[in-house]
């Protein structure tokens, strides 16, 4: 009897490369419009199949091993999906994490998308790959948008525009290659605090002018101009963050902004020499600076299909 293989996948950070608050909808989410960029940072999931109760593994101190992650969120919405009675089981799931928490570059998202598409195989077998099977993907995308707003970017990667809550992607041309300088400040902030101090600032009739930042490199998209609405609020909160943003660019980004709703910071680099170049003084007073790439839709795709390992 062959024992189940287990499933080795990564998890790609993103960060945005532009992101407009249009408003507060109906049923009180924020309508947005991003640009999401797929980045080689990444975290590593293993999965595999072991009788009992649903187990979730990490060592990073402060990841929720229960229901509050979107892993376990993910795993339990697919096992549904599938017409699976009671609670998910039979499973087990360790993630490495590299990508830092409440950094902007939607670590938990791509967490939970990784293991989707790992579960598909496992739970389904791999005669349905997903990306092959035109069937599964309407669902682990049904499943995704359900887990979280972005979620569903990380199905497909690249470089994409998100819609509505940011689950509506629309796959754009992919951004030149470019190396990407990212520096965690010593503190993180949730998606929860970033939107309420946008609120905040909103209510009181606080604006800013916007800084257009277009990359000056052959790439036929203008939907994204570096412009984060959620950078002001929290930078009041924040200010160490202005500093990091102001060094990128002195030190030779085509562009920098925050990503996403903070904490991280990053720049946009031509050259990896210069990205080296940037990242020397900025991990101090207890930032942490990484260099990283860009990364397309395509080597996405690649990049992100389990492995089998037998064990």
């Amino acid at each position: 009897m062959k024992r189940a293989p287990t499933l080795t996948v990564r998890a790609h950070a993103k960060v945005n490369l532009d992101l407009r608050v249009l408003g507060v909808r109906s049923d009180g989410y924020h309508e947005l419009r991003t640009v999401f960029q797929t980045i080689e940072l990444h975290d590593t999931l293993v999965c595999a199949e072991r009788p009992g109760p649903f187990v979730l593994k990490c060592r990073a101190p402060g990841v929720p091993l229960d229901g509050e992650n979107l892993v376990w969120k993910a795993a339990a919405g697919l096992w549904t999906a599938l017409g699976r009675a009671g609670d998910v089981r039979d499973t087990t799931i360790a993630i490495d994490k590299k990508i830092p928490m409440q950094a902007g570059l939607g670590g938990g998202s791509a967490d939970a998308a990784a293991a989707l598409v790992a579960l598909a195989r496992l739970w389904i077998g791999p005669s349905r790959r997903v990306g092959a099977d035109l069937t599964l993907i309407p669902l682990l995308r049904e499943v995704a948008a359900t887990v979280g707003a972005d979620v569903p970017f990380f199905l497909s990667g690249g470089t994409a525009l998100g819609l509505g809550r940011g689950e509506e992607i629309y796959p754009l041309v992919d951004l030149p290659p470019h190396w990407v300088v990212i520096v965690r400040p010593p503190f993180g902030v949730s998606t929860a605090e970033a939107y309420t101090w946008y609120d905040e600032d909103r209510a009181a009739g606080l604006r800013e002018v916007r800084e257009f930042q277009l990359l000056p490199v052959p790439w036929p998209s203008r939907a994204a101009q570096m412009i984060n609405d959620l950078e002001p609020p929290v930078l009041r909160r924040h200010p160490e963050i202005g500093p990091l943003k102001v060094h990128l660019k002195e030190a030779g980004a085509t562009a920098a902004a925050m990503s996403g709703s903070g904490s991280a910071v990053f720049g946009l680099f031509r050259s990896r020499t210069a990205a080296h170049r940037a990242i020397r003084p900025l991990s101090k007073n207890g930032a942490k600076a990484t260099i990283t790439r860009t990364v397309s839709r395509g080597e996405h795709e690649r990049r992100g299909r389990p492995i089998a390992r037998r064990r």
